[in-house]
């Protein structure tokens, strides 16, 4: 999932920037739509930046569930490879997986697991299906073998 629309903060760090009411809704939605569809996280990796953590409370508030979750800083300024290194440390047990962050990173990740280009607006979720470990993901096993399952858009409902 990429974050919530967030506003600017001129002068201010990037990393500060917080969610517009219309990025609470949108998450908030987000929320909802995986509830309905039973979509629920075993883990969640979320960037350390303002607006990915709000966006998770959104969505996470609608969800209503509490899976684990890890606030981890690398995710901030993480390319889509490094983001396949950091998800393939998760352990077995976990097998969905929830990442709340940045594009061109989000995008470039469902690209390199799916085959297919992918845009994600704010608070776009690409659902993806793989048969396999993690690690092996970490280690470029599952490039192009991911099935996009579904996808969410605030403003597709």
């Amino acid at each position: 999932m990429r974050h919530a629309k967030a506003g600017e903060l001129p002068g201010g760090p990037d990393a500060e920037r917080a969610l517009r009411p219309r990025g609470r809704r949108d998450a908030t939605a987000a929320g909802g739509w995986l509830a309905a569809r039973g979509q629920v996280p075993d883990l969640v990796f979320c960037s350390m930046a303002k607006r990915a953590r709000q966006t998770w409370q959104q969505v996470s508030a609608a969800l209503g569930a509490e899976p684990e979750v890890s606030f981890d800083p690398r995710l901030y300024q993480a390319d889509a490879r490094q983001l396949l290194d950091i998800l393939g440390a998760a352990p077995a047990s976990a097998r969905t997986l929830m990442y709340v962050g940045h594009n061109p990173a989000a995008a470039d990740l469902v690209e390199i697991i799916t085959g297919q280009p992918a845009d994600l607006p704010t608070s776009a979720i690409a659902v993806i299906g793989l048969d396999l470990s993690w690690p092996a993901l970490a280690l470029g096993e599952g490039d192009g073998t991911g099935e996009l399952v579904t996808f969410w858009t605030p403003h597709a409902g």
